[in-house]
C-alpha cells in the first residue's frame, strides 16, 4: 500500500511532459489545421490532396482515435515517462515499462523530409509547380505544433498520346482494345495512371501468350516543352527487349502436386487424360474436379487471365491451404515456344468448428444469452463438397413483470438444427459439368427450430431447400431456389394469446399449422468492386411464389380454386412476394459521402390463404430502419395497439412496406467516423382487419401515414469491424398522440431511440 502511495505521489507531483526530453528537442504536439491554396476541387485533385495529407499525418502522444491534431487532456504516458524515466529497477521501473510512452519528437516527425516527400507526390499527379511548407508553432516550453501549407497551382493536363515502336502483331491487339486505354487527352497527368497503363498493357499482351512480358518493360516519354502546361506522351517498349518476352507461347504439359497438410512425401502418380497428378497414399480429390478447373489447356496461347481463372477454381473447392502455378520452358532450345505448367497445391485441414456468443436484448422486456456452434467437413465426397451441421440456442428471460401479472416462470427459448451441403458448382439435371467464370454454388438444407415464447406459444419449425448461386457478370449475381418446403406446427398456445387471437384471427391465421411450398428468385447487382467508379449502386429485387405450382396440380386433379386444399393433411400458404432494394452512395469526396436507400416490398395472399404467414409479413423500425422507433412499434398504418398488452408488437406486421433512407457520412478524428441521417416509412394491409383499425393502406393517407425521424450516429472503424451508435429523434409518429400537428411527438424523450449496432445500417 506504501509503495502505491508513493508512486502516486510521485507520478502527481512530476506531471510534466517535457522535463526528461532529450537536449535540444522539442515535444511535438500535433497539427494544426492544414492551408490548402489553390485547391482543384476535381476527383483527381481531392485524390492527389488526400495522399500529401496522409503524407503529413503522424500522430501525437496521446492522440485521440489517431487523430493527427486531436489529444487527449491528460497524457498519462507522457507523465509516467518523465515520472519515471531514471528507474532502473523496483517498482518505478516496472511502472516506467509497462505504463510510459515515449515521447513522440519533432526530429522524428522531420517535417523537412516530409514536405519534400509530399511535393513529390503533388508532382507525381500532375501538379508540377505545386509546393509544400511548414511552420513550426511554439505552443509552451519545448512544445511545438506543425502547421503546414498546401499549394496546389494548376495541374498539368494530357494533351497529345502516341503508342510507338511496337511490332506489327502487337501493335494491332494494342490498337484493337484503345478504347479500353487508362489515358486520355484531358486528365490530369498522373504517375498512378501511367502505372494503370502500364499493367494495362502488359495484361493484354499476356493475354495474347506473351508470358514473359511484365509492366516494367513499358517506358514512358513526356514533353511538357510544346504546350503550356499540357504533356505529350509517348508510350513505347524499352529498348532491348529479351527475345523470350518478344515470342507469343503455347501451353504443353499439365501437372498438379497434392501435398498433404503433414507434409507428406508425394510416393503416387496417376495420368488422367492428359493431367498428371501427383499424390501420396488415397487420392482425396476425384480427377475430374481437377481436370474439369483447368483453363490452360495444351496447345493454345499461354492466357494470363485463363492463369489466373485456373487457380480460382481449384481455390473456389476449398479444400486447400493455397494454390500456386509455375510455368516453364519446355526445354532450352532457342526456338522452344512451349510452355509446361505445374501447380502446386496443399490440402486444408477437413475438419472446421466455429463457435458464436450473443447477448441479446429486446423491446418486449426479454433479454438473453444465445449460442451458435457449427462444424463442417471439407471435401465430402472428394469434389470439394462443404458439408456442414449447425446447432443454435437461445434462453431469454423477463426483465419486467407484465401489465397485470408476475414475471415469467417459463422463459423463453429457441433450439435449432440445420445441415446443409454445398457444391462447388450448379448441379442441374441433364445439364453435366460446365465451369463458369465466376463463382458458382448449389446448396441443399436440412432445418428444424423449436421456438418457446414465455406465456404465449409453442412452434415447431421444419423444412428444407435447394438453392443456386451463380454470378453472370462481375457486377450481377443470381440466386435460385426452385424448391422450398416450411412446416410451421403451433404446438401450444397460453390462455393470453388465445385472448389476443380471438381479437385479431389474422394472427392466428398467419401462425396456424401450415406448410408453405415456395420458389425463390434473387437478382443482386452491385458494383462496389468496380474501383474506376466514383459512386456506386446496389440493387436487389426478390420474387417468391408459393403454394402456386401446387395449387396448380390440385387444380389439374379437379379441384377448385376456392375450395381449401391440404398437403398431408394440412393447408399450405398460397402467395406471392416481391420486395426490392437500391443504395446510391454518392462520394463527395475522401472525407465525406452522401447514401441513399430506397426500399418496398408486398406480399399478397389468394386462393388457399387470406393471410400471408407470420414468417413472410413485414415489418419496420429498429437500428437497420427507421432509427426514431424500435423494431415492430409502427405500423401498420395510423394502426397503434393497447399499450398495456405485453405482446401488442405481435400484430405489428403488414403486408405493403415502403421505406426510405438518406445518411450523410462524413469523417472525424482518425478511424472515428459521424453520420447524420433521416429516416421514413410504414407498413400496410392490402385486405381491412377490424381488429386492426387504419391498417389498410390508403393512398389519400399516405402523407400522414409515413413515419419520419432523423438523427446522428458515430462509427468506429476497425478495418474489419465497424462499431456503430446511432440517435434516432422521431418528427412524425403515423399513429394518434397526445400532440396535434404533423411534429406529433409528446416529448424528446419519446422520441429518441438508441441503438448499438455492428456495421453500416445500409
Amino acid at each position: 500500500m506504501k509503495k502505491i502511495l508513493y508512486l502516486s505521489f510521485l507520478l502527481f507531483t512530476a506531471c510534466s511532459t517535457t522535463r526528461n526530453l532529450p537536449k535540444d528537442e522539442v515535444l511535438y504536439t500535433g497539427i494544426k489545421k492544414t492551408v490548402v491554396e489553390n485547391r482543384d476541387p476535381s476527383k483527381a485533385g481531392d485524390e492527389a490532396l488526400t495522399e500529401v495529407e496522409a503524407a503529413l499525418a503522424v500522430a501525437p502522444n496521446n492522440s485521440l482515435l489517431g487523430s493527427s491534431s486531436v489529444r487527449f487532456p491528460f497524457p498519462f504516458g507522457l507523465w509516467m515517462y518523465n515520472a519515471f524515466h531514471s528507474y532502473k529497477k523496483g517498482l518505478g521501473h516496472w511502472a516506467f515499462k509497462r505504463l510510459a510512452s515515449k515521447p513522440v519528437l519533432i526530429s522524428t516527425v522531420n517535417p523537412d523530409v516530409r514536405v519534400k516527400v509530399a511535393q513529390n507526390l503533388l508532382h507525381d499527379y500532375g501538379y508540377f509547380n505545386g509546393t509544400v511548407s511548414y511552420e513550426l508553432i511554439s505552443t509552451k516550453k519545448r512544445q511545438a505544433k506543425l502547421k503546414y501549407k498546401i499549394d496546389m497551382q494548376q495541374p498539368y493536363l494530357l494533351d497529345t498520346i502516341i503508342y510507338a515502336r511496337y511490332s506489327h502483331r502487337t501493335d494491332s491487339l494494342l490498337q484493337q482494345r484503345l478504347v479500353d486505354k487508362i489515358l486520355r487527352k484531358g486528365d490530369n497527368f498522373s504517375v498512378v495512371k501511367l502505372e494503370e497503363e502500364r499493367q494495362r498493357l502488359s495484361s493484354l499482351l499476356r493475354n495474347a501468350g506473351y508470358y514473359y512480358f511484365r509492366p516494367d518493360l513499358i517506358t514512358f516519354l513526356a514533353d511538357t516543352t510544346q504546350k503550356a502546361e499540357r504533356v505529350s506522351l509517348k508510350v513505347i517498349p524499352k529498348a532491348g527487349l529479351p527475345a523470350q518476352a518478344l515470342r507469343s507461347w503455347k501451353i504443353g504439359k499439365r501437372s498438379i502436386f497434392l501435398n498433404g497438410f503433414d507434409g507428406e512425401t508425394l510416393t503416387d502418380t496417376l495420368l488422367y487424360e492428359d493431367l498428371m497428378i501427383h499424390y501420396q497414399g488415397k487420392l482425396r480429390v476425384r480427377p475430374a474436379v481437377l481436370y474439369n478447373r483447368f483453363s490452360l489447356m495444351p496447345g493454345e496461347l499461354y492466357s494470363q487471365r485463363k492463369q489466373l481463372r485456373t487457380q480460382e477454381n481449384i481455390n473456389r473447392l476449398g479444400i486447400f491451404q493455397y494454390t500456386d502455378i509455375q510455368l516453364m520452358p519446355k526445354d532450352s532450345t532457342k526456338n522452344n515456344d512451349v510452355l509446361n505448367v505445374r501447380m502446386n497445391v496443399a490440402y486444408d485441414l477437413p475438419l472446421d468448428g466455429e463457435l458464436e456468443l450473443n447477448v441479446t436484448s429486446k423491446s418486449n422486456d426479454q433479454m438473453g444469452p444465445g449460442a451458435i456452434f457449427t462444424i463442417s467437413k471439407r471435401n465430402m465426397f472428394g469434389g470439394g463438397e462443404l458439408f456442414s451441421v449447425k446447432l443454435k440456442g437461445s434462453y431469454e428471460w423477463q426483465t419486467n413483470a407484465p401489465v397485470g401479472g408476475n414475471k415469467s416462470v417459463i422463459n423463453s427459448f429457441e433450439l435449432g438444427l440445420s445441415t446443409s451441403l454445398t457444391l462447388p458448382r450448379l448441379v442441374i439435371p441433364g445439364m453435366g459439368y460446365k465451369e463458369f467464370t465466376y463463382p458458382a454454388t448449389t446448396t441443399f438444407r436440412l432445418n428444424a427450430d423449436q421456438l418457446n415464447r414465455a406465456n404465449f406459444f409453442k412452434l415447431l419449425s421444419f423444412g428444407g431447400d435447394a438453392t443456386y448461386n451463380f454470378q453472370s457478370s462481375r457486377v450481377s449475381r443470381h440466386s435460385f431456389t426452385p424448391f422450398r418446403l416450411t412446416f410451421n406446427m403451433l404446438q401450444y398456445t397460453t390462455q393470453r394469446f388465445d385472448s389476443i387471437t380471438s381479437a385479431n384471427p389474422a394472427l392466428y391465421l398467419s401462425l396456424q399449422n401450415q406448410f408453405i411450398p415456395a420458389m425463390n428468385y434473387t437478382y443482386t447487382y452491385d458494383d462496389a468492386g468496380v474501383r474506376t467508379k466514383r459512386n456506386h449502386l446496389w440493387w436487389e429485387t426478390s420474387v417468391t411464389s408459393a403454394g402456386n405450382i401446387t395449387s396448380g396440380i390440385y387444380r389439374l386433379l379437379g379441384n377448385s380454386f376456392s375450395k381449401e386444399k391440404k398437403l398431408l393433411g394440412v393447408p399450405f400458404a398460397q402467395f406471392l412476394k416481391l420486395t426490392s432494394e437500391v443504395r446510391y452512395n454518392y462520394r463527395i469526396d475522401s472525407r465525406q459521402s452522401l447514401v441513399g436507400r430506397l426500399m418496398g416490398g408486398v406480399i399478397y395472399s389468394y386462393g388457399n390463404s387470406s393471410v400471408a404467414p407470420y414468417s413472410e409479413q413485414f415489418f419496420i423500425g429498429g437500428a437497420n430502419s427507421i432509427r426514431a422507433f424500435t423494431i415492430r412499434t409502427l405500423g401498420p398504418g395510423s394502426y397503434r395497439p393497447d399499450a398495456s398488452n405485453a405482446y401488442s408488437y405481435m400484430d405489428q406486421t403488414g403486408d405493403f412496406k415502403l421505406e426510405a433512407n438518406i445518411e450523410y457520412r462524413f469523417k472525424m478524428l482518425g478511424d472515428l467516423n459521424g453520420a447524420v441521417f433521416m429516416d421514413a416509412g410504414n407498413i400496410w394491409l392490402l385486405k381491412s382487419e377490424s381488429a386492426r383499425p387504419g391498417g389498410l393502406f390508403n393512398i389519400s393517407q399516405l402523407g400522414k401515414d409515413i413515419g419520419l425521424g432523423t438523427g446522428v450516429g458515430l462509427r468506429y472503424d476497425l478495418s474489419y469491424l465497424v462499431i456503430r451508435l446511432d440517435a434516432g429523434i422521431a418528427i412524425h409518429a403515423p399513429y394518434q398522440t397526445s400532440k396535434t400537428g404533423y411534429y406529433n411527438i409528446p416529448s424528446f424523450k419519446d422520441g429518441l431511440g438508441i441503438h448499438l449496432a455492428v456495421g453500416y445500417p445500409f
